[in-house]
């Protein structure tokens, strides 16, 4: 099986419509598909009409935010039912905050030279409920300030820079509760990214705390991980008992360092997610 279960649309920071996010994986042969939008299930029902249509099995899935010890983590949510009314309700609240941090976001900017940065930002937004940096980012690069992601990142939107606003998202506890009260699986997504970003003991709490609260999966292959990371990963999840998940993250063609259903495959002893999926 060629599976992908993290990619993201323009319902939350990706470049492709849901229907297109579903026939470029559908082209590069993937054969099991998750759409993993930030914080949003809006292109849900678009991406499973469109995998539907194209033979291509559809797992309903989301990305969910998460604060632990003031950096943001996140959490895949698989299988879970969109139209589930806590998780919506949920996600409401999560929304609010997103909007709000924006603003704020602008505003950071505008105070080191840059105006009408958030008018620019949801012009590469289709839903202007989850305007986020890659918006911010987009703009830029389009309007010339900056020549691509990777610089506007390095100089306004990273954290430490003028740009970045640091934001209280969900508990992990409660996201995690939020994903199995909808009848889905809680996967720890790319986690090198909080390798960097954490002490070791610090993660080692993160891991434990994901799966006492009832997460039962890490991505194991990941866009973003190296193949000494991917060995890491695999040994995280024999220890612990835990599904192992793959996942590219495709956000665009030019913003992804591996394409949506190009990630290789896991190591043979792992138990694959999917294997609770379908």
């Amino acid at each position: 099986m060629n599976v992908d279960l993290h990619c993201h649309s323009n319902f939350s920071d990706g470049c492709l419509e849901p229907a297109d996010v579903v026939r470029r994986a559908h082209g590069n042969g993937v054969t099991l598909l998750s759409l993993t939008d930030h914080d949003a299930l809006d292109g849900t029902e678009e991406a499973a009409r469109e995998a539907a249509a194209l033979g291509v099995r559809f797992v309903p899935g989301i990305e969910i935010s998460v604060t632990y010890q003031n950096r943001t983590v996140h959490v895949v949510g698989l299988g879970i039912d969109p139209e589930n009314p806590a998780l919506k309700s949920s996600l409401e609240r999560v929304h609010a905050g997103r909007a709000e941090r924006a603003q704020r976001m602008a505003d950071a900017l505008a105070r080191v030279g840059l105006g009408g940065m958030l008018s620019g930002a949801q012009r590469f937004a289709r839903n202007q409920a989850m305007i986020g940096r890659a918006h911010f980012a987009r703009h830029m690069v389009a309007s010339g300030i900056m020549p691509d992601m990777p610089t506007v990142f390095k100089h306004y939107l990273a954290h430490g820079k003028p740009g970045f606003i640091p934001h209280r998202w969900a508990e992990l506890e409660e996201v995690v509760d939020w994903i199995r009260g909808a009848g889905g699986i809680a996967v720890m997504a790319h986690p090198a990214r909080y390798c960097k970003q954490l002490s070791k003991a610090a993660f080692d709490n993160l891991i434990d705390i994901f799966v006492a609260a009832g997460g039962e999966g890490v991505e194991v292959m990941a866009g973003t991980h190296s193949p000494e990371e991917v060995q890491r990963f695999a040994t995280l999840a024999r220890r612990y008992g835990l599904l192992a998940s793959v996942g590219s993250d495709f956000h665009g063609e030019s913003e992804s360092l591996v394409d949506i259903g190009r990630c290789n495959p896991l190591p043979p002893d792992l138990e694959p997610v999917w294997h609770r999926l379908v």
